[in-house]
């Protein structure tokens, strides 16, 4: 059995038929509750794509017939699996979901007791080696039903001080994602007028990509705000653990710029705690952070070692710059919804406008949207980058990163899977910007 293409670096993702199939989703399922550390039920849930359901019962399969009980949630947004294994003190969830990946693709997300990640270096390709070796208990474990949506709206409400909201118009775009199904369970505890857009769950994705990062995927979200003279907006990705906000303008706040607002929101009544932020998060995080009385502290980019950092450090907030969002008092987990809600929240107190709100933070520097880069050998790159730029400040937390005393920074660090190098920068101006993406480009291409 190979499943070599499909285990990556923090779940399971393959094309549905050939790469990942109900016999290999089984095979997952019974090494899951082989490996698990403690003993208990597991909890599965799924997304809304066709192939979905048939993979979680064949998931569901492998792991009863290991002998473990498992509680299936049904239809749900991935942060809900983490909610469920924290809340529900459960041995550890399985999510079938490919996220924001195109229709004929599905995955497997997975994490242990407490919500903790699995990924490749916390137990993914342990999991993975175990699937040779199926174990079969003398009694198969039971089977339940939960609907887990009512404990998880007043979770997400809980971060928040509901009596302070105001009745905001805003337009949220589901993307015929999970968030569909979910957000209308939110609409019915907050005053808000909410413009739908694409709440039919549909795994094809007939309308766009649910993948609220691209340009692309934001046309029609953008439209309705300005039609409808909306406060602000909200975009969903497909499994729903991911939300962009758009302000009334239409125009979407980055991952730095939220992350600063929500940074500054718990740092308010927190004063002192650490606040975590990747290494590609934008300076003006940082900058927040520091202004604030907190201690911010750099990470690696991605959810496995963001988790286990926010363990460690005790961390009340962490954010990655693609639009995850992790809480301590979510199991360290990260969740879009919550992130949303947090971030009206913000909006309703502060009596400003959504741009108003951010124009500071988006004015302070010029940010380069990730650029890909196909290279032969990538370590060999950054190697003759890091001498390039030998003089200057640098660090090899994740990639390699390169400081300026203008505050102007970039970095650069290899593709997990692919041959590939992500170019990340930052500047004063976008003068400045142009000058070292051109400098940077030119010896990645050379």
């Amino acid at each position: 059995m190979d499943t070599s293409t499909i285990f990556k670096a923090y779940d399971i993702r393959g094309l549905v038929g050939s790469e990942l199939t109900p016999a290999i989703a089984k095979r997952i399922g019974n090494a899951l509750a082989q490996w698990l550390p403690l003993q208990g039920p597991v909890t599965v849930g799924r997304d809304m794509r066709p192939d979905s359901a048939e993979l979680a019962d064949a998931l569901i399969e492998g792991i009863r017939e290991q002998g473990r009980d498992v509680c299936d949630i049904g239809q749900v947004t991935s942060d809900m699996i983490y909610f469920a294994v924290g809340h529900y003190q459960l041995a550890g969830g399985a999510m079938i979901t490919a996220s924001h990946n195109p229709g004929a693709y599905n995955g497997i997300k997975l994490c242990r007791e407490e919500a903790k990640p699995i990924g490749s270096e916390s137990g993914l390709h342990a999991i993975q080696a175990l699937l040779e070796t199926p174990v079969t208990g003398e009694t198969p474990g039971a089977l339940t039903q939960k609907d887990c949506v009512t404990d998880w709206i007043s979770h997400v409400l809980s971060f928040i001080d509901t009596s302070a909201l105001k009745p905001l118009h805003i337009a949220v775009d589901a993307g015929n994602g999970m968030a569909g199904k979910i957000f209308p369970a939110l609409q019915q505890h907050v005053p808000f007028t909410v413009e739908q857009l694409y709440f039919e769950l549909d795994g094809t994705f007939p309308n766009h990509v649910a993948n609220p990062m691209l340009p692309e995927a934001l046309v029609d979200i953008q439209q309705v705000i300005s039609q409808k003279g909306c406060d602000a907006g909200l975009a969903f990705d497909g499994d729903g653990d991911r939300a962009v906000l758009l302000d009334e303008k239409g125009q979407p706040l980055s991952g730095t710029v939220l992350s600063a607002l929500l940074a500054e929101h718990f740092l308010q009544n927190n004063p002192g705690q650490t606040v975590l932020l990747n290494a590609i998060c934008g300076l003006a995080a940082y900058e927040m952070v520091e202004a604030m009385g907190g201690n911010a502290v750099r990470t690696r980019v991605g959810h496995s070692y963001i988790k286990a950092d926010m363990r460690e450090q005790n961390a009340i907030f962490a954010a990655e710059h693609s639009g995850h969002y992790y809480f301590k008092d979510n199991f360290m987990a990260d969740s879009g919804l919550i992130a949303a809600v947090i971030g009206l929240a913000v909006l309703c107190e502060s009596g400003q406008s959504l741009s108003e709100l951010a124009r500071p933070l988006r004015e302070k520097y010029q940010a380069l949207t990730e650029t890909n880069f196909t290279v032969s050998d990538k370590q060999a790159v950054i190697e003759k980058l890091a001498e390039a730029f030998a003089g200057e400040q640098q660090d090899m937390l994740d990639g390699l990163t390169v400081r300026f005393a203008d505050r102007s920074w970039f970095n650069v660090r290899p593709s997990n899977t692919e041959p590939l190098l992500r170019l990340n920068a930052e500047a004063p101006s976008k003068q400045r910007l142009n000058e070292l993406t051109t400098l940077v480009t030119n010896i990645l291409q050379g």
